[in-house]
């Protein structure tokens, strides 16, 4: 790659798929800002992640402003390239893909920030929660690895959200699932995502992705559309209106069932009926599934609306209790990786630079599960950390470190051709040793 700096060359395997996304002098930009954020401790500005990377002294810093400013690589097909790869190194063949979909707020101070309004913030105090910055809906695709108890999800796609100056953040959501959709044919996806994500538009979606959400408190919902009666005139599009939510629970007939929720197996009460949210999704058949927790005193505790009319109810509510690792994803990206932290203000560099740090995000653990992970992992962290008694599985945090550890480790042990190496040296010392004696 660079003269005197090497990466690890299982981080160069997992880097590799990307490859098709850059040009010869991108790609050796891009696998280097990759080691680059993962080794930085400090703030993962570009500049950050320059001096992280060790080239500080060997790059011009402009270089590195320019991989996100000037040069031609599109975030999208790089994150369609690591979403197959997720799909084919992390899911079995066939089986259906979770595809979570969320938003989030990254804080960004100055009036010639690309982008930057003022917007909800769900981790922002007051009543209204208001913060300044960019907003990102990011779609993530949810996987089950092998020492994790709990799901994980890996963001594939981000798109920028500006306001009016843009579609909405639900139609921005609906734009990745397509991309998804067309990039796996073969595949049935099942996307799910909070009350904030509905609109018509989820109709226009192919036959083989399915869409599942929370339903909100005043949602008017109907009966399915009538059958044709014969008569003149047009026909009903929907049938009677079935009343607010808390007659359809009270009039429901509930089942017990177990069902995951947040890594925990829960008894739940559980109504399905088929029905039509004519507001939202017009005349395309949808399913409300009511679940109400054991010893609940209210009509229900959490209504969901799914077009998905063939998968069990417990199904439905095990998957939108999947959305949960999106959350822990906006945590791990800002505390341990720093994605927000660039202060790039021009447009190219910001619709980048986010999409950069969480393809990152995605790259650490697909490394980790394939070349890092050991069970020891867990058992030096709590020698180092005593007080996590507990602790069963690695975190994110432990993903970042192992990594951090095997690159630094890479720069040191990297020997230029022609010189010795240590094996080499420690045969020498024998020898010298042994004519000693």
């Amino acid at each position: 790659m660079v003269p005197g700096v090497t990466l690890p060359a299982s981080l160069l395997l997992v880097l590799q798929v990307t490859r098709p996304c850059f040009t010869k002098h991108s790609y050796q930009t891009f696998c280097h800002l990759v080691a680059g954020m993962v080794a930085q401790t400090g703030r993962r500005t570009v500049t950050g992640m320059l001096t992280g990377a060790g080239l500080s002294r060997l790059w011009p810093h402009r270089r590195a402003h320019a991989f996100f400013s000037e040069a031609s690589w599109d975030p999208d097909r790089l994150g369609l390239r690591l979403a197959r790869t997720v799909v084919e190194a992390l899911l079995p063949a066939d089986a259906p893909v979770l595809v979570v979909v969320d938003d989030i707020l990254l804080h960004r101070v100055g009036k010639k920030v690309f982008g930057a309004l003022w917007a909800h913030d769900g981790s922002g105090r007051g009543k209204d929660k208001p913060g300044f910055g960019n907003t990102w809906v990011i779609a993530a695709i949810v996987v089950r690895l092998p020492f994790l108890a709990r799901p994980a999800a890996l963001p594939v796609a981000t798109r920028l959200w500006r306001g009016r100056a843009t579609a909405s953040r639900t139609d921005l959501a609906l734009e990745m699932i397509h991309d998804l959709a067309a990039l796996l044919p073969d595949r049935t996806l099942h996307v799910t995502g909070d009350a904030a994500y509905h609109c018509g538009k989820v109709a226009d979606l192919p036959e083989t992705v399915t869409f599942t959400t929370r339903l909100p408190r005043n949602a008017a919902l109907f009966a399915p559309t009538p059958p044709r009666t014969g008569r003149r005139g047009r026909p009903r599009k929907k049938g009677a209106p079935l009343g607010p939510l808390t007659a359809i629970a009270q009039a429901a007939t509930w089942r017990l069932t177990a069902v995951e929720r947040y890594g925990r197996i829960e008894f739940v009460w559980i109504s399905s009926i088929e029905c039509l949210w004519y507001g939202a999704f017009r005349d395309l058949p949808v399913r409300l599934v009511l679940v109400r927790d054991l010893g609940a005193a209210k009509p229900y505790d959490l209504a969901l609306i799914s077009t998905d009319l063939n998968s069990p109810a417990e199904d439905l509510v095990e998957r939108y209790g999947s959305r949960w690792p999106i959350e822990s994803v906006f945590e791990h990206m800002r505390g341990q990786l720093g994605v927000g932290q660039a202060c790039n203000r021009t447009r190219r560099a910001v619709e980048r630079t986010v999409p950069f740090g969480l393809a990152v995000y995605t790259i650490v653990v697909l490394w980790y599960t394939a070349h890092g992970h050991h069970p020891a992992d867990v058992t030096e962290r709590r020698a180092w950390q005593p007080w996590y008694t507990t602790k069963a599985t690695p975190a994110f945090a432990d993903m970042v470190i192992k990594l951090r550890r095997t690159i630094i480790a890479a720069r040191h042990i990297h020997n230029p051709a022609g010189q010795p190496g240590p094996e080499e040296i420690a045969a020498v010392v024998r020898a010298w040793e042994a004519a000693a004696a």
